[in-house]
């Protein structure tokens, strides 16, 4: 029994530490680069164009093939991607202190390249993180191995986002992406000493396999018409975070608050909320297993989306913001959770690589193409109809659970099952 519970513990603690791997430089190359850049005078025109080196992010499921035809087999097939993304990230993360933001032409071009040398090996770091945590975690560790990635994620934002600006404060810039490099380094050990993945039963030997393999294997094992519904769900449950997410901060504006209270509340509360909600959802999702927790989580969803309902209805000032905010926020953290172990289920570890990054793409239409409409509808309806309109956009992924996550079911039908791998 002690050896069962100190594996589960070095798995846990492997999944937090590369959580932390992944937060670190998705903040280097946003916040710290955009600060840094705005505090040397750069106009916004050009700051504005540094989401455009984030697009890596975006497309990362393009490559993601990549990792699954060509695995580095030290110290084992997901691992070897991870180590290798990292020891490159951290001298170019630390080769940024020694970049002089200017209107210079070529000082622009130079902190340009290094933002997008940073997110192409961030995004493919991030496919290997996603895929090491599939392959890793047995069922029962799903939930509270999302929570713990989702934590470490959380923890790197937080140290990098906020003690990163204090460290610039205090020390310049230079020290800050110095302190970020370091924090990246100290997850090496964790890489080289985490639990080693069993080898893969069928491995991906071309690359026609890796890049059309993982859409006739997911399509076997779920069957065509499951298929659809299940990718519509993993589109559609987290479609009222979307929704809520994109006028949140205009909406705040509009009834009054200051930017201080704004960014006290949506700072360091939310994301302290956030922590919480992700430590509670793993928790819960370990006793009650995945249908049940998608069920609750997302009820606990909409009642956060409803806070702000009440916000805009009855104007309850700075407490209604606090509570609204930290309602939303611990929902959304129990959400997270039990939907990144919804992807992790719905992979099978030949293809875990490229079917993790699919899935995510498919989610992340629902935060850019499915919310883009917010502000109209807001506009048009108030804001107490739109709120409505948000919890109201839970209705077609409860819908979906019927048939897909009954709650007498403990895993989604469609999750991988060893016995029907498609060779």
């Amino acid at each position: 029994m002690a050896d069962k519970s100190s594996g589960s513990w070095r798995r846990l603690t492997a999944v937090t530490a590369e959580g932390v791997a992944s937060g670190t430089p998705l903040m280097v190359g946003s916040k710290l680069l955009q600060g840094w850049l705005t505090a040397s005078g750069v106009p916004l025109a050009l700051i504005g164009l540094i989401p455009l080196a984030e697009l890596p992010y975006t497309l990362k499921l393009f490559w993601a093939p990549l990792l699954d035809r060509w695995p580095i087999a030290w110290p084992d097939r997901r691992r070897g991607w991870l180590l290798l993304m990292q020891l490159i990230l951290v001298p170019v993360i630390a080769a940024m202190a020694l970049l002089q933001p200017s209107t210079n032409p070529a000082s622009l071009t130079a902190i340009g390249i290094a933002a997008l040398v940073l997110a192409v090996c961030s995004a493919t770091q991030d496919i290997a993180v996603d895929a090491y945590r599939t392959d890793l975690l047995p069922e029962a560790e799903r939930g509270p191995g999302a929570a713990g990635a989702t934590l470490g994620y959380r923890a790197a934002m937080l140290a990098v986002g906020a003690g990163g600006f204090l460290l610039a404060d205090r020390f310049g810039w230079p020290a800050a992406f110095l302190a970020a490099a370091a924090l990246l380094a100290a997850v090496v050990p964790f890489t080289i000493w985490a639990p080693a993945l069993q080898p893969v039963q069928h491995p991906v030997t071309s690359l026609r396999q890796a890049v059309l393999g993982p859409t006739r294997e997911f399509l076997f094992r779920a069957g065509p018409n499951r298929a659809w519904q299940l990718l519509l769900l993993v589109l559609l449950y987290r479609w009222p975070d979307g929704l809520l997410n994109a006028m949140a901060i205009p909406f705040l504006k509009l009834q009054g608050f200051s930017d201080a209270q704004i960014g006290l509340v949506q700072g360091g509360w939310a994301i302290a909320a956030t922590m919480a909600g992700t430590v509670i959802g793993g928790v819960l999702f370990a006793r009650i297993g995945m249908n049940r927790s998608l069920w609750l989580f997302a009820i606990a969803g909409v009642c956060g989306n409803l806070t702000y309902w009440a916000l805009a209805q009855f104007n309850w000032g700075f407490g209604g913001l606090i509570a609204a905010v930290s309602l939303e926020n611990l929902s959304g953290g129990m959400v997270g959770a039990v939907f990144v172990a919804l992807l992790m289920s719905l992979c099978n570890p030949r293809f875990s690589a490229t079917q993790y990054a699919l899935l995510s793409g498919i989610y992340a239409l629902s935060r850019s193409l499915l919310s883009a409409p917010a502000g109209v509808v807001a506009g048009n309806v108030g804001w107490p109809m739109f709120f409505l309109a948000t919890a109201a956009a839970a209705i077609p992924a409860f819908l979906l659970m019927l048939q897909l996550t009954p709650w007498g079911e403990k895993e989604a039908r469609g999750a991988f099952d060893p016995s029907r791998d498609a060779t």
